[in-house]
């Protein structure tokens, strides 16, 4: 976590209350107790910020903030724990995660972990939930609230998940189609082309899987070796525009005769300039149809 504490911006991005709400349930009803800095700025701890999440889980499931704030916190952490085994919506399965993720609890993130899977299924768990999780994750990092591995740590137990059901499946090449999933050799984050990859087995395709920090090279090598009806790739690090267009130019010239599907925040934010061959995709239920 940060080592220098949070400011009250920092809390309201994280807990989604408002700075002035916060200030305003301090004075009355003394629920944090910020420290100074040397020179006088006020910041919050680490326990302040998990106070903060759980009391502002509890208040959007309807409990009254004057209620709350005067219990001791084994009281409000209690009844965190009843309120996420009775009522759970959504939101409430991503603050757990988040509040598991911040505490490092292994067992606990795991175990909710398969709950959301077995109740929503591994597609909607990862449109809806986990994927969210990381974009709440990413507002984490804007402020400076976590550190890398805390994020490695929850990125790799979903993808163990992933793993799991796509060799849960297997490969049965039923479309008599092959699909190239890659990422290039800038790219780090892996979750939603396993996600996609997975989609595509599920679908009966040929998945040849390569994952991440795939050479250029390699792919030019690769195209002697297997004859391939369509290309995946994401593009989630941060790239300048004009980059992301040379490397689409590039990657046509490679694969002329074959549909490249692109996704990721790089592609949304920059809306590149595409190749005729080249297709968007925009979101899970998207690629389902393209795949029939």
């Amino acid at each position: 976590m940060k080592t220098e504490g949070y400011s009250i911006k920092d809390l309201e991005t994280l807990s989604g209350i408002k700075a002035h709400t916060i200030r305003i349930w301090e004075k009355r009803y003394d629920l944090l107790k910020p420290e100074r800095t040397d020179t006088n700025i006020r910041y919050y701890t680490d326990d302040d910020l998990k106070r903060m999440l759980n009391v502002s889980l509890l208040v959007r499931n309807g409990y009254k903030i004057s209620k709350v704030a005067a219990w001791k916190e084994d009281d409000i952490k209690q009844t965190v724990l009843d309120v996420a085994k009775t009522k759970k919506t959504e939101a409430d399965y991503v603050d757990q995660l988040l509040l598991f993720m911040v505490n490092f609890d292994n067992v606990g993130f795991t175990a909710l972990v398969n709950e959301i899977i077995e109740k929503y299924g591994i597609e909607e768990a990862m449109q809806n939930l986990f994927f969210a999780l990381f974009e709440r994750i990413g507002t984490f990092w804007q402020v400076g609230s976590i550190f890398p591995a805390q994020e490695h740590y929850v990125s790799n137990i979903i993808r163990q998940k992933m793993i799991a059901a796509i060799d849960a499946h297997g490969i049965t090449n039923t479309k008599g189609k092959t699909i190239l999933f890659y990422l290039r050799e800038e790219e780090l984050h892996e979750l939603s082309l396993l996600f996609y990859s997975y989609l595509a087995v599920k679908s009966g395709y040929n998945v040849i899987y390569l994952g991440q920090f795939v050479p250029f090279a390699d792919l030019e090598k690769l195209r002697n070796h297997v004859e391939l009806d369509f290309i995946f790739t994401a593009f989630i690090t941060p790239i300048q525009k004009e980059d992301l267009e040379n490397y689409l130019e590039k990657l046509k010239e490679l694969y002329q005769h074959q549909k490249v599907f692109i996704t990721g925040w790089q592609v949304k934010e920059h809306a590149p300039k595409l190749p005729r061959n080249f297709k968007v995709v925009k979101d899970y239920r998207e690629f389902k149809k393209y795949l029939g």
